[in-house]
């Protein structure tokens, strides 16, 4: 919190200590938000994955992935099923007005 470091300049440090054949995931949190526009502006033509819009089933999942799975098949799967976790869970309840 102290420090005054800028998104790019952590992800360019990151990015230098990346290996050719490492990919790198990085979540962010709203889709056209500022995090997501630096992290794009940084990334581009790198081995990077951004998801944007997360929720942390997502997030475990892909943590959680066989390493031998591609990155995009582990991302593409965790999303199909991140969406099933979003619920309206007063609509599961039974409503006590019809008694």
């Amino acid at each position: 919190m102290g420090e005054n470091k800028s998104i790019e300049d952590e992800i360019a440090a990151v990015l230098k200590s990346m290996g050719k054949d490492d990919e790198l995931i990085i979540f962010t949190d709203l889709l056209g938000g500022s995090i997501t526009n630096q992290v794009l502006r940084v990334t581009q033509g790198r081995n990077v994955h951004v998801v944007s819009g997360f929720n942390l089933p997502l997030l475990i999942e892909v943590i959680m992935a066989d390493a031998h799975v591609p990155a995009s098949e582990v991302i593409e799967s965790a999303i199909a099923n991140a969406k099933e976790q979003l619920v309206y869970v007063n609509k599961l309840i039974p409503s006590h007005s019809d008694d």
